[in-house]
């Protein structure tokens, strides 16, 4: 009732929110600024507008209620279906590695049902599990290492012969590289990686992606050198359509991961994923 009369001025619109009378609206205030002993609202002929105590009350109303949502979502959760699975996955590992593979999960385990979310999806639900690219540890998480730390960098067979070959880093400035701006996986990483020296040659510009995905697109059409976790590459690595000369490249501390909460018992449908997974990475290694 009363975020309903700070947001809307009024008594009238009040009522009408919360679906009661004006007089009992009225009555509620009147009784709630008897308890606190402070009145709430200034009484204006434009309408009702927060005291500074009402400021204070309201706040911590907002943060109370916020605490009763997420608490009825958590005791929501214990009594939900067991063969329900909630992901929050990253696009680009979602469309490079995860969805490939996803098939033989679907196929063995076709009773679970899977809800995919990123990060950005508003309103989503608390997630199971997550994917998650950095370093850890991140709190209240465990993580598993799933892949990243080998970050190779590659181009298209053909934009590299165009260039006259890359037979070292001393090379690297015939070519364009090309980047996302959000990732460690730059030039300058695989500078101080491989500790080179101050004047070692720079690639000859920048192209910069928004979009991860959209680098290795960039990379596979010939636009430029990419610096790519191999994980993400590997079909693209085995059919030619990317090459890594000399295996240049770097070892990173920011890698993909999977982590589910410390404090939450996983249900029957994490525990079969979480499997699924671990067989999917001994696999590819």
């Amino acid at each position: 009732m009363l975020i309903a009369l700070a947001e809307r001025g009024s008594t009238v619109a009040a009522a009408d929110a919360v679906n009661l009378s004006q007089s009992a609206v009225s009555k509620q205030l009147a009784k709630l600024e008897s308890s606190v002993g402070h009145k709430l609202f200034a009484r204006h002929a434009s309408g009702l507008e927060l005291s500074d105590a009402g400021k204070v009350y309201v706040e911590q109303a907002k943060i109370a209620l916020k605490a009763l949502e997420d608490a009825a979502l958590r005791v929501a959760r214990l009594s939900s279906d067991p063969d329900v699975l909630r992901l929050h996955t990253l696009p680009i590992l979602g469309d490079r590695w995860l969805l490939p593979r996803f098939g033989g999960f679907a196929e063995r385990y076709p009773h679970v049902d899977v809800q995919f979310t990123s990060f950005e999806t508003p309103g989503q639900a608390e997630p199971d599990a997550a994917f998650r690219y950095g370093a850890p540890p991140w709190r209240g998480q465990q993580a598993d290492y799933l892949f990243g730390r080998d970050i190779a960098l590659v181009g298209a067979p053909d934009c590299i012969k165009r260039a006259g070959g890359l037979q070292a880093l001393a090379d690297i400035d015939r070519f364009t590289l090309l980047e996302h701006p959000q990732t460690p996986n730059c030039w300058q990483n695989l500078r101080k990686a491989l500790a080179l020296p101050v004047d070692a040659p720079e690639p000859r510009h920048y192209i910069r992606f928004g979009f991860y995905t959209l680098v290795i697109r960039a990379a596979i059409a010939g636009q430029g050198l990419a610096l790519i976790p191999r994980g993400l590459i590997v079909q693209e690595l085995a059919s030619g359509a990317l090459t890594n000369p000399d295996g240049l490249g770097f070892k990173s501390p920011n890698c993909y991961w999977f982590t589910r909460p410390v404090d939450r018992t996983p249900r029957r449908a994490l525990n079969l994923f979480y499997d699924w997974l671990m067989e999917e990475i001994a696999r590819q290694d």
